[in-house]
């Protein structure tokens, strides 16, 4: 790390893995018949942060610029005026950070690659320094018994290529994604098994392209934005093609959505079948080509002269089997009942009443980490899962003793794992959880207001204290099974 570990730091660091070191002796005595149930022996524990979150050196070693540094520097884009350019120094401070991931006990970290760094102009001439610090970050994870998954783009578009074709509205963007693909893959997969090609298309693409709140902060024609998104598409397969192509054999490759989180408002026959429907037809544009290799007659129908403009070899490429589905789930997007119209679904309305956590947009329905998996395993056939994100934001206040009580964000995960627990009971494919994230960072509009972290970061001096939760989440972890 760049700088030395404070007492402070040190003695939270400490007191947690002795925490941890007793829930693992207390977890291995167990024999009470009321023990929770274990999670199954191999379900893989993890947490997940993205490159311009934490990152920093914006400017260093060669990093080109990315979307995200020319929105953040655009007045009044950021709540709160900030950028990622300092971030949480994690460029510099990454061993700090994987001891932090290190004395939660987790067996797996997933982090993204900031395309800029590795290619400064979005294509041509690779930056040899910007790979580099991935290589140094993988050897550190992998000496702490750490296993490394690495997510190719979480929505650092490297500016050059907005600039030069439009970003994502060219096809060039995504044959410049394959091409970056396949050069981080001959260069990391001796280590890197997992790799996740693109994050949460559902919400870059429309908050970035279609209603201009997420850099580039553009505002397209339907028919645009959804030729937008068939590029996305386009670039995961290519870049599942180059990888498989390159890289070692064994190597993972599958992308993580925010899936339109469908849930029956009762769990009535009718009603399921509804939200099956629903989740087929709203998640159509992205996750269900990239599962089927084909759009359903039901969006394309629905976007009418909007729809994109597709070939049919375009369509196989994206459709080339994935090894696995990654979901991020934080709320449920939509309550579902069943209709006699079509499509055979009636979304409900939300009451004002309904209950959220600090940020306004979470909505608490732990059954939606039930719900999705289950709904999406049976639509698509899916053999692996993986909850790439769930986690929550809270007000993480330092209490007199200079701790964070975050029991808001207990209460959360305990009732989010319950429920994903029940879908793994009952034969849903779960292979395993990312809990995002793993400390503070910049959390796009938000800025450094929104706290989702297990973590609690300083911005001002860096220093990172374990809250609660964090504690709590060990404990998960040591038992393997959720304490009661």
């Amino acid at each position: 790390m760049s700088g030395k570990v404070s007492r402070r730091e040190f003695a939270g660091l400490a007191g947690l893995a002795a925490l941890g070191a007793a829930i693992g002796a207390r977890a291995a005595e167990t024999t009470d018949l009321h023990a929770p149930a274990p999670f199954p022996k191999d379900f893989l524990w993890g947490t997940a942060t993205s490159s311009y979150q934490i990152e920093g050196a914006v400017n260093e070693d060669g990093r080109g610029k990315s979307i995200w540094d020319i929105f953040s520097h655009t007045p009044g884009k950021i709540e709160d005026g900030s950028t990622g350019d300092r971030a949480n120094e994690h460029y510099h401070r990454y061993k700090e950070d994987v001891a932090l991931i290190k004395a939660l006990g987790v067996k797996a970290y997933r982090f993204s690659i900031a395309w800029p760094r590795v290619f400064p102009d979005g294509s041509g001439q690779p930056n040899p320094k910007g790979l580099d610090f991935y290589n140094r970050l993988v050897d550190e994870l992998l000496a702490s018994g750490i296993e490394p998954c690495a997510t190719l783009y979480h929505w650092d578009l490297p500016q050059a290529l907005q600039d030069r074709v439009g970003g994502w509205q060219s096809s060039d963007t995504a044959k410049a994604f394959a091409d970056y693909a396949t050069y981080v893959a001959e260069r990391l997969t001796d280590r890197v098994r997992t790799v996740f090609t693109v994050n949460e298309v559902g919400r870059f693409v429309n908050f970035g392209y279609g209603w201009g709140i997420d850099a580039p902060g553009l505002k397209l024609p339907a028919a645009q934005l959804n030729q937008a998104r068939h590029h996305v598409a386009l670039a995961h397969g290519l870049a599942v093609q180059a990888i498989r192509a390159s890289a070692r054999a064994g190597t993972r490759i599958g992308a993580a959505e925010n899936i339109a989180a469908c849930v029956p408002a009762i769990a009535t026959p009718d009603n399921i079948r509804a939200a099956e429907i629903a989740t087929r037809e709203l998640n159509a544009g992205f996750l269900g080509v990239v599962l089927e290799g084909k759009y359903t007659d039901g969006f394309l129908a629905y976007a009418g002269a909007n729809a994109p403009k597709f070939t049919a070899e375009e369509l196989k490429i994206i459709g080339t089997p994935n090894d696995f589905v990654g979901l991020n789930i934080y709320a449920p997007q939509f309550y579902v009942t069943a209709s006699d119209r079509a499509p055979g679904f009636h979304v409900l309305p939300f009451p004002t009443s309904f209950p959220h956590m600090n940020s306004e947009w979470l909505r608490i329905g732990p059954e939606v980490i039930y719900w999705a998996p289950r709904l999406a395993a049976k639509i698509w056939n899916i053999e692996a899962i993986y909850i790439s994100e769930n986690g929550t934001s809270s007000e993480d206040r330092i209490a007199a003793d200079g701790q964070v009580y975050d029991l808001d964000r207990i209460m959360f995960l305990r009732n989010y794992l319950t429920q994903m627990q029940r879908a793994i009971t009952e034969g849903v494919p779960i292979r395993g959880y990312f809990l995002w994230s793993l400390m503070d960072n910049f959390e796009w509009i938000f800025g450094y207001g929104k706290r989702f972290g297990l973590y609690r970061v300083d911005f001002e001096t860096q220093a990172r204290l374990p809250k609660l939760s964090a504690a709590f989440y060990r404990d998960v972890v040591a038992r393997n099974a959720i304490g009661v």
